[in-house]
């Protein structure tokens, strides 16, 4: 390694560092905007959407084909737990009161992947976590430009890298599977932003 270059890796990382704190420090004290009820409505429908992809990937863990579809819903439990408990913080900072029931859609997606089984599940699933993950990074994506609010923006801009991540997965698990993510589906979402 260069040692003349170490000098310049620590200067940048402490100003990474320094930059970091001074957004959370902002996002923390309220110097931000009000949230407006476009971030209120944007954190509602977030925590909607999380509550219906962790009941779907419970059902995926206990009931996938195969061990990937089943890793993958489990996954979706971990982060999208993770996601909702943040996000409830930031509802709580905005006065939203969090929801407490799946979406109508969420539960008719549970439904419909509940009559299923084996290969059929696992497609069906794979399609409906393509379309959700691409609608919800999106709508993520969206409240991180147009958000009011920093501690939105700053909660919707950590979620949009999950959601990402999530979406990357699911691509390569369709891809394994020969899911066909452009076909015109009549899957219905679970409450997708």
């Amino acid at each position: 390694m260069n040692l003349n270059r170490i000098p310049n890796l620590v200067c940048m990382s402490s100003l990474l560092i320094l930059m970091t704190g001074a957004v959370a420090m902002r996002a923390q004290s309220g110097s931000s905007a009000p949230a407006s009820p476009a971030d209120k409505h944007f954190v509602t429908e977030a925590l909607r959407g999380g509550m219906a992809e962790v009941a779907l990937g419970r059902l995926a863990a206990e009931k996938g084909n195969s061990d990937d579809v089943k890793q993958f819903g489990q996954k979706m439990v971990e982060d999208h737990t993770q996601l909702g408990d943040q996000m409830k913080g930031v509802a709580e900072q905005i006065g939203v009161t969090p929801p407490t029931v799946l979406p109508a859609a969420g539960l008719a997606l549970e439904a419909k992947l509940k009559a299923l089984s084996g290969d059929a599940f696992d497609k069906a699933y794979i399609r409906a976590m393509f379309k959700n993950h691409e609608s919800d990074l999106a709508a993520f994506n969206e409240e991180v430009t147009a958000g009011k609010s920093a501690a939105v923006t700053g909660a919707a801009a950590q979620g949009a890298k999950v959601v990402q991540e999530h979406l990357s997965m699911i691509r390569k698990i369709a891809e394994m599977h020969h899911v066909d993510l452009n076909a015109q589906t009549a899957q219905s979402d679970s409450g997708a932003l």
